[in-house]
């Protein structure tokens, strides 16, 4: 198919382009025809003028829902510079451009107007749009519509309400769409129903592609730095404070450095994003709030000096560079450090447990990508679901990883898995490996395990090593429904059973060695459990729009964590928690660590905080047994529970309270017996 007849003049006069980019034209055409259209086009590949052109062929006005004001201003400032008459209502907007829009419109002349999906929340702006004559939605950034997804906004759900309340075609585009995301894309945005789709290739061969283990990520980074001076690049962290610390270190080092965090006042992000689009050779160090949009097309690097937290995420955000088609170069840092921060925020979230599993399987993607043994380029591609040939623009094809057969060490590690059920962490299975004797081993009875001490040729820091790469191959997963306690795939099996083998790489297991210990609020075994308590924590605080504190101490949920209490009578020992919060919030707490509800009578639930609840069983238990006399064949008799709590309280020496608590009918059949239990408390 070729693009309909005025679209190639378009293409050169208003655009400059002589001809279209590699799949550009079938797209065009489809749009102009009216389709609704899915298309998945790799950063830089063109997807803006994939709208723009059927736009501007087509009757009437083009709604563009695109998700930052930024890339909207851009977008409209590089249209109007070209003659074409388009415009934005964003909260961004002076008077003059809001009066501009309206003018436009009603004049008839405005072909393409953009706008935050936030904007479809107001019912004036639905029959606004109703009365301009729109013949088209364009839908940009279209993954944001996917909870698979990683940037979510919910309110690009309300786009498909648009499209059926206006009945006209729908072209959405995204450079990042795994298959779930893709089909979340099509039931909530086309109903169900396929649209067109275009799948135009992931590979940007243009960008280099390499990670490195962490050794002085400071360090690392200002080196790579150094050796692109001038050049435009971008550094992603982890954190806010971490922005400004490594902006300040650029500068010192002689860089252009700014940085940009969510933090920041919206003024002082503009001009952040002003003097980065105008300047030559700015490094931006920032948090992935910076980036969706971004069209400049000459970033020469993109530098993370924390590792992202998914491999869609990885993937969107190496793509701002070298959108020109000329060489660019990448960076990815990645530690022991990063992999329980990025779990960790994966099982304190709020998602539903099949969200959290498939979260934990796109962050063992890019893991398995951090520690590739050939080719990074085939792996990433393969995850998007594209074979390709090795790519020679990559470290391991630059020169090859220092491969040996892991076989042994990783039937080892399993077989720990094994012997331990599947309960626990890298932390405590490593302890096994190397023999290292510590309480929760001798309570457990491991150290009596046959694979105990079978692992002494590793440190453990070698062995947090081979764990993380069993995790980066898929071997191990954490499961959380045993708060992170690592169990097997069925990759896995085939190693364990000696029939099949496994490599792993030399010189990241060397490297373990050089890293600093991260300092941790709880043992690694325990990290999972304090996550999900955390997890809970926060949902019961959003609900009563309190701190978090305000429910339990951080130094309560350690607590919880480490001394994993099995009932509300254990978790009453806890410290921090007090009566009232024992009655409201124990039995929520105590599910999140058992996995189940402990159903207890109100009456008894009181107690366990006076240090009455193990008397009121036993007398409970007296009770049943007397409950027909000592010779079985009395009238039927038992004490309410409110009447045994009273009893459960009172002095072992103190008969006559007994008898005047009970009254005469009750201590007849009962008193010796529950005399006999106080006294065994006491």
């Amino acid at each position: 198919m070729t693009a309909p007849a005025g679209a190639t003049p378009l293409l050169r006069d208003i655009f400059g382009f002589d001809a279209f980019r590699p799949g550009q034209e079938e797209i065009v055409d489809a749009v102009t025809a009216g389709e609704n259209v899915l298309a998945i086009m790799p950063t830089g590949g063109g997807k803006s003028l994939c709208f723009q052109l059927p736009a501007l062929l087509r009757e009437g006005v083009t709604v563009v829902i695109s998700p930052l004001i930024a890339l909207m201003r851009d977008q409209v400032r590089a249209l109007q510079e070209a003659g074409v008459v388009a415009g934005a209502l964003t909260s961004g907007n002076t008077q003059e451009e809001t009066d501009a829009v309206w003018q436009s419109l009603e004049e008839g002349r405005l072909k393409l107007l953009y706008m935050a999906p936030e904007r479809l929340a107001s019912g004036a702006a639905m029959g606004m749009l109703r009365r301009i004559g729109v013949s088209l939605i364009a839908v940009d950034e279209a993954h944001c519509v996917s909870q698979w997804g990683h940037d979510f906004r919910p309110d690009y759900l309300r786009i498909g309400e648009l499209r059926r309340a206006l009945d006209v075609p729908l072209a959405a585009f995204t450079a990042t769409a795994d298959a779930e995301t893709q089909d979340e894309i099509v039931q909530k945005l086309f109903d169900g129903e396929p649209p067109r789709a275009f799948l135009r290739g992931f590979d940007r061969p243009n960008i280099h592609l390499a990670f490195g283990a962490k050794d002085s990520p400071r360090r690392q980074i200002l080196e790579f730095a150094a050796a692109r001076k001038g050049q435009s690049g971008i550094v992603y962290c982890g954190t806010r404070a971490k922005t400004e610390a490594l902006a300040g270190a650029l500068k010192q080092d002689g860089h252009s450095a700014c940085f940009y965090h969510g933090g920041m006042d919206a003024e002082d992000r503009r001009i952040v994003e002003t003097r980065f689009a105008r300047e030559d050779g700015l490094i931006v160090v920032a948090t992935v709030a910076f980036g969706m949009g971004i069209d400049k097309p000459d970033i020469r690097w993109v530098a993370h000096a924390d590792l992202p937290k998914s491999i869609e995420s990885y993937y969107q955000e190496i793509g701002r560079a070298g959108r020109d088609g000329a060489p660019a170069e990448t960076l990815t840092l990645f530690g022991a450090d990063d992999i329980r921060l990025r779990r960790s925020q994966i099982d304190e979230g709020l998602a539903p447990p099949e969200r959290r599993a498939a979260d934990h399987g796109r962050l063992n993607a890019l893991l398995g990508l951090a520690e590739a043994l050939s080719c990074r380029r085939q792996q990433l591609l393969g995850y998007f679901g594209e074979e390709s040939v090795p790519c020679g623009n990559c470290d391991l094809c630059d020169t090859p990883a220092d491969v040996f057969d892991g076989t042994t060490a990783v039937r080892k590690a399993l077989s720990a898995v094994l012997r331990t059920e599947e309960w626990f962490g890298s932390g405590h299975l490593i302890d096994i490996l190397t023999g290292t004797e510590t309480d929760r081993m001798r309570d457990r009875r491991h150290d009596q395990l046959t694979v105990f001490g079978c692992g002494k040729e590793y440190s453990k820091r070698e062995w947090q090593a081979v764990f993380r790469q069993m995790m980066g191959h898929d071997l191990l997963r954490p499961d959380p429904d045993r708060h992170g306690a690592l169990r097997f795939t069925e990759a896995a099996r085939p190693v364990l059973k000696g029939e099949a083998s496994i490599s792993l790489r030399r010189d990241t297991i060397k490297k373990a060695d050089r890293r600093p210990a991260v300092k941790m609020l709880v043992n690694e075994e325990d990290a999972p459990l304090l996550s999900a308590l955390k997890a809970k924590r926060r949902a019961l605080a959003e609900a009563q729009k309190v701190p978090a504190y305000v429910i339990f101490p951080d130094r309560t949920l350690i607590e919880m964590a480490e001394k994993r209490p099995a009932s509300l009578d254990d978790m009453a020992r806890i410290g921090g928690v007090g009566a009232k919060k024992l009655e409201r919030y124990g039995a929520t707490f105590l599910e999140v660590i058992t996995g189940a509800v402990e159903e207890v009578h109100p009456v008894r639930r009181k107690l366990a905080m006076r240090g009455a609840g193990d008397v009121y069983d036993e007398l409970l238990r007296v009770q049943t047994e007397l409950k027909h006399g000592q010779d079985g064949t009395g009238k039927p008799l038992s004490c309410s529970a409110s009447l045994l709590a009273k009893v459960a309280q009172l002095r072992a020496d103190d008969e006559s309270g007994l008898n005047r608590v009970l009254g005469e009918k009750y201590a007849e059949r009962f008193g010796a017996a529950f005399v006999d239990v106080l006294r065994s408390a006491g």
